[in-house]
């Protein structure tokens, strides 16, 4: 019962009773130079922290929440991002808040066909901090997102309850190497070998990996000559509220492709 509650509810559009918005924070190909696409963050209307919006989260409005942000960071972009543009929308999801992953997706295809923006250009996050109440259920998730060509992407990868096992079971197109993984970098050699490795792995996976996080030029320069060519943090960009930063040096290219 309380599932059908939950598919129910994530498709019924009833209204929350908080508002909330999106910052957008670049993610770069310095290989290429270019604006590789943007993460959407939960803000509060006013550019209050996530943390002050998720408190607000309930059991019983997480699945109405998820769809909900869904479809504002997909509504945004429809309105920021460049026309016929190829830079990808990043949006996190709460994998727990997935009833039936093809019901659940509706209402993002929906946004997406409203707005002109090609769901192929979108990529869903799932965090390795949250714990997963059925592994087989989010293996379904991710399987059934990239059927419909979706990317997806293991956020916070190496922070949480179980990195490795996850990559292994879920193969997603992506991993986001935990920012604490990579503070200080430059002048830790445990740490540059253990990122060293986790490349390693997911080249030999095909998985691409992106450096979140980034806050120095020394981390980015040490990051770069470890083999990592997607980056994001403060290093380049801030999220800005509600509007796309720029990035000194950096053109946004339609052509723009996935690296490896």
């Amino acid at each position: 019962m309380k599932t059908a509650q939950a598919c129910r509810a994530c498709r019924d559009g009833a209204e929350l009773d908080f508002a909330f918005t999106m910052a957008f924070q670049p993610i770069l190909d310095l290989r290429a130079g270019t604006v590789w696409g943007y993460e959407a963050l939960v803000r509060g209307p006013e550019g209050q922290g996530a943390g002050t919006i998720l408190d607000r989260v309930t059991d019983e409005t997480r699945y109405r929440f998820d769809q909900a942000a869904r479809v504002k960071a997909i509504e945004l972009a429809g309105r920021l991002f460049p026309r016929g543009g190829a830079e990808r929308l990043s949006i996190n999801f709460m994998p727990n808040a997935v009833y039936e992953p093809n019901a659940c997706i509706r209402a993002s295809l929906e946004a997406a066909r409203r707005v002109g923006f090609g769901h192929e250009r979108i990529m869903f996050e799932f965090t390795e901090n949250e714990r997963f109440r059925d592994t087989a259920h989010v293996r379904n998730i991710v399987s059934a997102y990239r059927r419909q060509g979706f990317l997806t992407a293991l956020d916070d990868f190496g922070a949480g309850f179980a990195g490795l096992s996850l990559l292994a079971n879920f193969r997603p197109d992506l991993i986001k190497i935990d920012m604490d993984l990579l503070r200080g970098i430059d002048a830790d050699a445990g740490r540059q070998a253990i990122v060293a490795g986790l490349i390693a792995i997911a080249r030999a996976l095909g998985v691409t990996v992106l450096a979140e996080g980034v806050e120095t030029a020394a981390e980015c320069e040490t990051l770069r000559g470890l083999g990592v060519g997607l980056f994001q943090g403060y290093h380049f960009a801030k999220p800005l509220l509600e509007g796309l930063p720029a990035v000194a040096g950096f053109r946004v290219d339609p052509a723009a492709a996935m690296v490896a």
